[in-house]
C-alpha cells in the first residue's frame, strides 16, 4: 500500500476505473451472446443492440476499432444468413 497521499488516490481511482471497464466489457459480451443465440423476430433487434454496444465500447477505448469492425461484420453476417 502506498504511503504518499497522491499515490493512495491513484490506487482508488484505478480500482474504480477497472471496475467500470469490467462491467462494460461484461455487458458487451452478454449482448454478443444474446445476439448469437437469438431466434425469430427479436434477432434483428438484439443484433442492432449488440452493434450499438460494440460501437460504444470502441468509442470508450475498451476494444480496438479493428476489433469492433470485426465483431460488427460477424454480427451482420449472422443477421444476413438468418
Amino acid at each position: 500500500m502506498p504511503n504518499i497521499k497522491s499515490a493512495k488516490k491513484r490506487v482508488q481511482v484505478n480500482q474504480a476505473k477497472a471496475a467500470r471497464n469490467k462491467a462494460s466489457k461484461s455487458a458487451l459480451k452478454t449482448a454478443l451472446k444474446k445476439a448469437k443465440a437469438a431466434e425469430g423476430d427479436d434477432k434483428q433487434a438484439l443484433v442492432q443492440a449488440a452493434i450499438q454496444k460494440v460501437d460504444q465500447a470502441a468509442a470508450k477505448g475498451l476494444i480496438h476499432k479493428n476489433n469492433a469492425a470485426h465483431k460488427k461484420s460477424a454480427l451482420a453476417k449472422l443477421l444476413n444468413n438468418a
